[in-house]
């Protein structure tokens, strides 16, 4: 029998299959000195310095993931007790929150 992966949700703290959870990433990117100017400049709140946050729907990306139900009540938990920000060492957008909240929703996730 194949063993399931077990994740703990940063909202309820509870253990769960990894499958029924939504990770969020945080990606180390390479940045070359004459970039940080583009990477400052640019528009993209959920870059901080050399590093990026996203929303790993495959569950295989690269980079330090914290995990949160698919449920908007483990969302607004962490949102206010600001969990993942302390789990991931970054401050979270909040297009990255509101992009979570349409995932939850099921409205169509763009990213």
């Amino acid at each position: 029998m194949k063993n399931i992966p077990q994740r703990t949700c940063m909202g309820c703290n509870t253990k769960k299959d990894k499958k029924d959870l939504i990770r969020i990433v945080k990606r180390t990117i390479s940045i070359e000195t004459q970039d940080i100017e583009n990477v400052n400049a640019s528009n993209s709140p959920s870059q901080n310095n050399k590093y990026e946050i996203t929303i790993d729907k495959t569950g295989k990306q690269e980079g330090r993931g914290a995990y949160i139900c698919n449920s908007v009540q483990c969302l607004e938990k962490v949102i206010k007790s600001k969990r993942l920000e302390r789990s991931l060492g970054v401050k979270i957008s909040e297009e990255i929150y509101s992009n979570l909240k349409k995932l939850i929703d099921g409205g169509e996730f763009i990213g």
